[in-house]
């Protein structure tokens, strides 16, 4: 087992690994930025060193400094959280080269994953279902036009390198196709350097559907379930609960098994997503993220495992604490993601912190690094916190939820509490009938966005 772990990166992701190591009796080291000398992962991990001036291309994104920190504070390995370099795959291949252990998949598993088109084909390879598309990148528009006639209409253009919703467009028909087209290649270019775009079948009504795996990098992996992130708002999700509210045991069983024999196929090693969009009883890939994902712990509350434990467990050679057999659901879960942002516009709101109450109580999960007098630096994610909560079924879970919000307090910059609010009062949410396009559409009504 390792003796000291390296968090590259910041917020409530770093604060959770440094938790997870302190159970495991591993000592933590913290990276920050000048920005974030104050930082609350910086006063609880054991160690602390700082790797740049604020922006993150100059801190939390230089590999040179990381590397040079774990070389100066011992640390043996490197959880990189979510975001910045956690889906690196040059990042991950540095460590490697220099003796180190990143706490995640291999260098190889990333790159091929990272890669929309590679991933779609690889996916497909191993036996799961993808949405229907042109063969690889579309190098111009006569050939998109020609797989979109093919595919049929409405068609969706996404960026090979894309996520955030960038370099993504939707075609209704063929006049429109053109401007999407070209639109899509454009922002790709600007988001990241690379043009190169693909052509999908655009669902009408699809929920956002994803399986979490795990596995050891010996040919052995399970599935722990799935999770419902269908509340989006520019791609970006708000809510996410498990189990799925339309998800039945039997379909999770066999989409679950589908997904543990493909990574394990590969000797996948730690967590992984692998993300559905699903309609009328049908799954469609659309992409495997190489990470722990921001939502992870609603998933921690219906199995009872720790999936930060079992990623260092992993990467540090033993097996995994559970088999597929004695994973069992409890319950409902709920996570919504707490921002500093201003409504209706959801405008960036950083600022200081006068006041900060973290809710309490039976099952109910606060993940956040605010306190009283904390200054949100404004160079980051607005994410600043993360409330979740469990219950033995999805009414009680709503139920506590509300209860929960009720409880929070954030004085001194605006958030998105107040949305979820009005969310927990509409019928739909209530019922656990929505889509993708439910939360777009309804903001357009609230508030005319």
């Amino acid at each position: 087992m390792f003796e000291k772990i390296l968090i590259a990166n910041r917020g409530e992701i770093a604060l959770r690994v440094i938790r997870a190591c302190r159970e495991m009796g591993i000592k933590s080291v913290a990276v920050h930025s000048t920005a974030d000398t104050d930082a609350m992962h910086v006063r609880m991990a054991d160690e602390s060193i700082c790797i740049g001036p604020a922006p993150s291309s100059e801190s939390y994104l230089n590999k040179a400094a990381i590397i040079s920190a774990c070389e100066i504070t011992g640390a043996q390995a490197v959880h990189p959280g979510y975001g910045f370099l956690s889906e690196n795959a040059s990042f991950a291949q540095a460590l490697e080269d220099h003796g180190l252990t990143f706490i995640g998949p291999s260098a190889e598993h990333i790159r091929i994953m990272g890669d929309k088109i590679t991933a779609k084909e690889t996916a497909k390879a191993l036996g799961i279902p993808v949405v229907p598309g042109s063969e690889g990148g579309v190098a111009d528009f006569e050939i998109a036009m020609k797989a979109a006639e093919e595919i049929g209409f409405p068609v969706i253009i996404k960026a090979t390198a894309g996520g955030g919703g960038r370099g993504m467009k939707v075609a209704q028909n063929a006049t429109e196709l053109e401007m999407a087209f070209r639109t899509a290649r454009s922002e790709a270019k600007n988001a990241f350097g690379n043009d190169e775009v693909y052509i999908e079948k655009y669902l009408q009504k699809p929920r956002h559907i994803e399986i979490q795996v795990f596995g050891d990098g010996k040919g052995n992996a399970v599935h722990l379930g799935e999770r419902d992130c269908s509340l989006q708002r520019r791609h970006q999700k708000v809510f996410e609960e498990a189990p799925g509210p339309a998800i039945t045991p039997k379909m999770r069983a066999e989409i679950g098994k589908i997904c543990a024999e493909a990574v394990a196929k590969i000797n996948y090693i730690g967590a992984g997503t692998v993300e559905f969009l699903y309609e009328d009883g049908k799954f469609y890939f659309i992409e495997m993220n190489t990470r722990l994902q921001v939502e992870h712990p609603v998933t921690e509350y219906i199995f009872g495992v720790d999936l930060v434990r079992e990623q260092i467990r992993v990467a540090a050679g033993m097996g995994m604490s559970f088999t597929q057999g004695e994973l069992e659901i409890n319950g409902h879960a709920i996570e919504v993601r707490i921002n500093a942002e201003k409504l209706p516009n959801f405008a960036p709101c950083p600022g200081k912190v006068r006041t900060f109450h973290a809710p309490g109580g039976l099952g109910v999960r606060m993940d956040s690094a605010l306190y009283g007098g904390y200054s949100i630096p404004p160079y980051y994610d607005s994410l600043i916190g993360k409330l979740i909560v469990h219950g033995r079924d999805r009414p009680e879970a709503m139920a506590r939820l509300k209860r929960a919000l009720g409880e929070l307090i954030i004085d001194g910059v605006d958030s998105s509490v107040p949305l979820f609010h009005m969310l927990l009062a509409e019928p739909d949410i209530q019922a656990g009938d929505y889509n993708i396009h439910w939360l777009e559409k309804w903001l357009a009504v609230q508030f005319g966005q």
